[in-house]
């Protein structure tokens, strides 16, 4: 049996260290399993919803401002443990540039029983969000380490001998 998964890169790339997840996006394309649905989105609530809606596993990569130093790198499990999460920094009202933030998406696809089964959630920490600037150094560093981990997470999940 196939594990339904799916990875999805959240960003804006006209707004500086905003783009990370669609860059951690770009980079995976081309590597990973078979069947793994790769998706860019600008952070819009009800696609989040839509794009991770019946997946077995759904692995979102986004950018916060939590005060933590440029390109620092977190890997959540909000389903799982939803205390380990700082929810405040992924809202709009307290850090994430998108009107609407994964906390907001999490708790809607709750209450609308359309959460997938483990979502996985990895953070990079923005530098610089301004219109028209590129990727800081660190938050392309740190974009190359989440690739690395998310197409090593879809590995060991497509193998998991109950997957």
């Amino acid at each position: 049996m196939s594990v339904s998964s799916v990875v999805i890169g959240i960003g804006n790339d006209l707004r500086g260290d905003d783009a990370a997840g669609l860059a951690a996006a770009r980079r995976l394309r081309g590597a990973l399993p078979d069947g793994v649905r790769l998706i860019e989105s600008g952070g819009d609530l009800a696609g989040l919803i839509e794009a991770w809606s019946g997946a077995d596993l759904a692995v979102v990569i986004d950018t916060v401002v939590s005060g933590a130093p440029a390109g620092t790198v977190r890997r959540h499990t909000p389903l799982a443990t939803p205390a380990e999460i700082p929810w405040p920094s992924l809202t709009a009202r307290h850090g994430s540039s998108h009107a609407l933030g994964v906390a907001d998406a999490i708790a809607l696809g709750r209450a609308l029983g359309r959460l997938p089964r483990e979502l996985v959630l990895y953070t990079v920490e923005a530098a610089d969000l301004g219109l028209g600037a590129p990727l800081t150094p660190a938050v392309r560093r740190g974009v190359a380490r989440i690739a690395v981990a998310v197409a090593q997470l879809l590995r060991d999940q497509k193998n998991h001998p109950f997957g």
